[in-house]
């Protein structure tokens, strides 16, 4: 479980990082800047393809692990059920005993 936990965490911060390096579709602040025209002039066009398969292929690890940790945490949450309904069968033992031998109250001073 701790495995995909911190798979999950880092999983995030590189679809993060990925969805921040990319540029946006209407040019965002890169172009603003002049980054979209010095992306073409040094020849890395097909960056944002790799970019786009990445991000494409993190969330899909990121859907996996989600539902993987949902089926390990659906397993161990039946087992704790288990566990908690015997917790429910004693405390109802413990009850009826009780009330079968109800404790005695001291008396009450009511001459005032």
């Amino acid at each position: 479980m701790l495995f995909i936990v911190v798979a999950t965490v880092i999983v995030c911060a590189l679809l993060v990082l990925i969805i921040l390096a990319q540029n946006s579709k209407g040019g965002g602040l890169s172009s603003q800047f002049g980054g979209s025209s010095t992306s073409q002039i040094i020849g890395v066009k097909k960056t944002g393809d790799l970019l786009e398969r990445l991000t494409w292929g993190l969330f899909i690890v990121l859907l996996a692990l989600t539902l993987s940790s949902n089926l390990i945490v659906g397993k161990n949450a039946s087992a704790v059920q288990e566990q908690g309904s015997n917790n429910i069968e004693t405390a109802a033992e413990k009850k009826s005993l009780q009330q079968n031998f109800p404790v005695p109250v001291a008396p009450t001073d009511t001459t005032q």
